[in-house]
């Protein structure tokens, strides 16, 4: 079975095209890895990723927003450990 990725974010913050950039990174990143990525809508200030259904990010744990190199190396790490990352990767 291939991987799900789900962006959560809140439709109230406005903060769509910040999860819908982030779900172009990640599909253009893992664009054979992946099986499907899904915006979902949400409210109360949300803004959490997963994957198959596993928490990975959240912004009301951390505090703040994921930085794409980091929501990168999460999804990776995830589902395609041995993929180099490129200029992502972790130093």
């Amino acid at each position: 079975m291939t991987p799900r990725v789900e962006i959560q974010y809140c439709t109230q913050c406005r903060w769509l095209l910040r999860a819908a950039w982030m779900a172009q990174e990640l599909l253009t990143t893992f664009e054979n890895e992946l099986g499907e990525l899904a915006l979902v809508p949400g409210t109360g200030g949300i803004f959490e990723v997963r994957v198959d259904g596993e928490l990975i990010f959240s912004r009301n744990q951390e505090g703040r927003f994921p930085e794409s190199k980091e929501l990168k190396q999460l999804v990776r790490d995830r589902i395609a450990p041995d993929k180099p990352l490129g200029h992502s990767d972790r130093q």
